[in-house]
């Protein structure tokens, strides 16, 4: 078994609204700047463009019940599976995003991704937060 990371944010918005956002990849490079530069629809699948190159992404999403997993092709052998989910609290939301370490990747790599990851979240909160219509 691979370690894991479990982040969070608050966010002062309705759980569909964050879902909903979240849930459309045409939104990924506006909340997740530090992994996502662009994304284009190709056929019934998207494609992102990363610094380590393009990928294949594909939701497993509901948002009826606040699941916004998704799938990240990094290469024809190797899909990393992203748990994430949007659960409620009171008026606002909670956004929890898993992040598993790979076998082969360093402690510093590892730290740096979760970096990136909170970084993430926090744009996503200032976005639900701050925008009556994103």
């Amino acid at each position: 078994m691979n370690s894991s990371v479990t982040l969070a944010v608050s966010i002062a918005s309705p759980c569909r609204r964050v879902a909903e956002f979240v849930a459309n990849p045409l939104n990924l490079p506006r909340w997740a700047s530090a992994f996502c530069q662009s994304v284009r629809q190709v056929g019934d699948g998207w494609r992102i463009q990363t610094e380590q190159g393009e990928m294949g992404l594909r939701f497993q999403a509901s948002i009826e019940h606040g699941v916004l997993d998704h799938v990240v092709s990094v290469s024809p052998e190797l899909d990393v599976y992203v748990p994430m989910r949007v659960v409620p609290n009171a008026q606002g939301s909670e956004v929890l995003f898993t992040l598993f370490r790979p076998a082969d990747m360093d402690e510093a790599q590892f730290q740096n991704d979760l970096r990136m990851v909170q970084a993430d979240l926090n744009q996503l909160k200032a976005i639900m937060e701050s925008a009556s219509d994103f």
